[in-house]
């Protein structure tokens, strides 16, 4: 599972519906309002590094009011909730 911190950028008087639309796209699991120099942080998570593309190009950049985007791909999961999420699943060995 591939997974990219998306940080959002959008016009302020959409930020809710913005974040509201986020998270109903397929591949984002979750969007956090946030303080700081983005609007908008969203996680999304997908199979492959091929499927970050349609993603974030395609459905995220193109949601009325977003401005901009900074995406960052995280190497390694060190979250308890992911791991134990892991360990659940069988994948611990």
């Amino acid at each position: 599972m591939i997974t990219a911190i998306v940080l959002i950028e959008a016009e302020v008087s959409r930020i809710p519906e913005v974040a509201a639309e986020l998270a109903d796209l397929v591949g984002v699991d979750e969007v956090y309002s946030v303080t700081g120099g983005v609007d908008l942080i969203a996680m999304v998570r997908v199979p492959s590094y091929e499927d970050l593309a349609p993603v974030i190009s395609d459905r995220i950049n193109k949601v009325a009011g977003v401005t901009g985007t900074n995406t960052h791909l995280a190497f390694r999961t060190y979250s308890k909730h992911d791991l134990e999420a892991g360990f659940d699943l069988g994948l611990d060995g």
